[in-house]
Parts: C-alpha cells; structure tokens; sequence
C-alpha cells in the first residue's frame, strides 16, 4: 500500500492561525541583512530583492545552460526520462521551497542556493569528480570539490557579486552527508567565506565539516537528498539495472520516489515549524540513511558502470589533463583552452571583468575550471579532437538497445 504522510491537525491548526496572524519566523534570513563584496552594487528594489538578483545572476550565466547535459547518475544511456543534473537542480528547488515557504523562511534565498549549488559540477556525475579530484590532488596537493567548484565558478570565473548567503549555501550543501539535525551557524564576513573555500582545498576532510549559515541553506542542504534518493532509484528501476527490495518498503520514509519527497518533506516540517533548526524522527532518519546507502550498495557502485568508467572515461580525463596543462605552460595560444576557455570568458565582458589576471592563474585551476564546466558530450567530443586516432571510445546504451 502506497504511503502518504499528513502534517497533525495541531500543526495545521497552528499554522493556519500563524498565517492569519502574520506571523513572521524569526529565524527566517532578512533580505536587509544580505552581505555582499560590493555593497554599492546590486541593491534591492521592488520588482527585484536580494536573493531574486542572485537567481536571475545564476540562471543568466552560459555554464547554466550546461546542466542539460551533465550526468545526473546514469551517464551511457541515450534516454530523455532519466534525471539529468538541470532536472535534479529543479528538483531541489521546489522540494526546498517547499519546506522553506511553510516554516516561513526566505525561499528566495532557497531558490538561489538551489539553483547555483551543482554548477560547478563536472560531466559523468560523481565518476567525473573522482577522477578530477585525483589528478588535480596529484598535480598540486589541493583538492577538488564540486560544491567549493561551484562557488569558485559564480564568484571567481563570473564575478557575480552574489550574496555571502548564497554562497554559503552553495558550499554547504554537501548532499553526500544526511543528519538528523540541521543546526545553521550564522557568520556575516567574506573573510570567513574564503577561509572556509581555502580550508577545503588544502584539509581532505575540510569539506564534510561544512555547516550553513543560514536555515534556509540547511533546507537546501537536506533538499539535495531528498531530490535523488528516491529518484535515483525510479531511473536505475527503468534502466533495468536495479531490483526493487521489498524490505525497503517497511521503511518510514516510503518506497517510491513521490511517497520519499512527500514523506520527508511532512516530517521536516512536523518536527521544524517554529525551531531555529531542522530535525526528523528518528525511525525517519534511519529509513533516509538506510535507503541512502542501499542506492550506494545497489545503483551508485553498478559493476557495468565502474568498469566502464575505469576504462575508458577515466584514461580519457587523464590524456585530456595532461594535454590542456602541456598547452597552459608552453603558452599554446592555438590550444582549446585558449581558444574555448580563456578567449571565451574574455569575451564575456558583461560577466567577466578580470579575464587578463584569469590568464595568470595556476595552470592547474584553469584546466580543472575548463574540465569542470564541460558537458558529456562536449568532454567526448574534446577527446576525438585532441587525439583523432584516441584508443579510448564511450559507446552510450541507445533507447532500442538490450
């Protein structure tokens, strides 16, 4: 039997007196309080707040766009039903939104982080990030992280001049780590920020220890699972490569993708209305750590997949690499990363004010930030360009195909 959980009629009751009483949730972020680098830019008006400028910013710059064709989970499948990352970005959204808009939060600010918090992710999912991450630790000793990249992408390569809050959100929303409690802790400095970015390249662990400032990034932060878990599993379900498990279906949370979001969202809410921090029941928790790691056991580490990752996506990111980071220190004008990178944010001038101190960069970031910003198939395409006779070929599952 399907399961649907209902907020209590108490709560309902409460909330429908708080609505007609205007009540405002204390512990909800002020669109006043907002901390820029450049306070004397980007004021609010009426018909565009705070964090609506920082969304508009998000969505009008080209590697938005590219979400489309980033790999969400499933990368070698020519199927348009399966999740790519721009509908995974939705998703969180209007899971997060959801939850902020009853707790009374600023979903303004929700919308932002949400829709900036995967930006900087890189082609072929978390497969891409591994790869990336070891040949940028090898190189030079730092460490990559998509949600550090992300920020990196919306306040370094586009100055955007988005709000700390935003960007704290973005950082924070490590949604490879659930948690029972959600407990912000406020900061309003820039420097605070970029010790925390520079932490996380240069401490491992750096990156799990990251906590939101605000309640509404710690609505984003747990929004992200919520968003794949169960939709993951409904993808992995129509590719034919993971068995439903009957166990599974006992758990509080839900089996499906529809009753997980659901059931999540209305004990979230349940157990936050009215704190200065998100909670589930305990039984709930369990069911979302132990459905989590199910979809780790049975999806996220599918055989078929890694070995076709281990043999020919990974070599292919390696060969890539080397190339871009030969061509970066001889100073190959001609080279794409000249070309279709560094030539193409210079010409971004709306966006891209510092492109000739860009240009100086550590070699290594502008290859990693010229990876990171590919989509699948622009990185395939790359591979063929740079090496014509390459030994290395991603054969994708086309929609007939057993």
């Amino acid at each position: 039997m399907p399961k649907y959980d209902n907020l209590s009629k108490e709560l309902q009751e409460r909330i429908r007196s708080d609505r007609e009483g205007h009540w405002v949730n204390p512990y909800a972020f002020l669109d006043e309080n907002v901390v820029r680098r450049r306070m004397d830019h980007d004021r609010a008006n009426l018909w565009r707040p705070a964090f609506v400028r920082d969304s508009e910013k998000i969505m009008h710059i080209p590697y938005y766009n590219r979400y489309a064709d980033k790999t969400q989970v499933f990368s070698l499948y020519k199927n348009d039903d399966i999740s790519r990352r721009s509908q995974h970005v939705q998703l969180v959204s209007r899971i997060a939104r959801n939850i902020g808009n009853v707790l009374g939060l600023n979903t303004d600010l929700i919308e932002a982080i949400a829709l900036g918090h995967d930006i900087g992710h890189t082609p072929f999912g978390h497969a891409g990030e591994r790869i990336l991450n070891e040949l940028y630790h090898g190189q030079t000793g730092r460490y990559f992280n998509h949600n550090i990249q992300s920020a990196r992408v919306l306040d370094k390569i586009f100055p955007l001049n988005l709000s700390l809050q935003s960007l704290d959100g973005i950082i924070c929303h490590n949604g490879e780590l659930e948690l029972k409690e959600y407990r912000p802790k406020p900061y309003s400095e820039f420097e605070r920020f970029d010790e925390k970015m520079n932490d996380c390249y240069l401490r491992k662990g750096a990156v799990k220890e990251l906590i939101p400032s605000t309640l509404e990034g710690c609505v984003v932060r747990v929004s992200d699972i919520i968003a794949y878990l169960g939709k993951d599993r409904q993808d992995a379900l129509k590719l034919g490569i993971y068995e439903d498990s009957p166990e599974y279906h006992s758990g509080s949370i839900g089996a499906t993708n529809a009753e997980i979001i659901n059931n999540m969202t209305v004990n979230i809410i349940e157990n936050s209305y009215g704190k200065d921090y998100l909670k589930m029941d305990d039984d709930y928790f369990e069911a979302f750590k132990c459905g989590k790691k199910e979809n780790y056991q049975k999806i996220y580490g599918n055989e078929k997949l890694e070995q076709v990752y281990k043999e020919q996506i990974n070599p292919m990111f390696e060969e890539i690499y080397e190339k871009l980071l030969s061509d970066m220190k001889n100073h190959d004008r001609d080279s794409v990363i000249y070309t279709h990178h560094i030539n193409y944010l210079k010409g971004l001038t709306h966006y891209y004010t510092d492109a000739g101190k860009y240009e100086e960069s550590d070699p290594d970031d502008i290859v990693v930030d010229y990876m990171a910003s590919m989509t699948d198939d622009y990185f395939i395409d790359l591979y063929h360009y740079l090496f014509p006779k390459g030994k290395y070929q991603v054969e994708y599952i086309g929609y007939f195909d057993r």
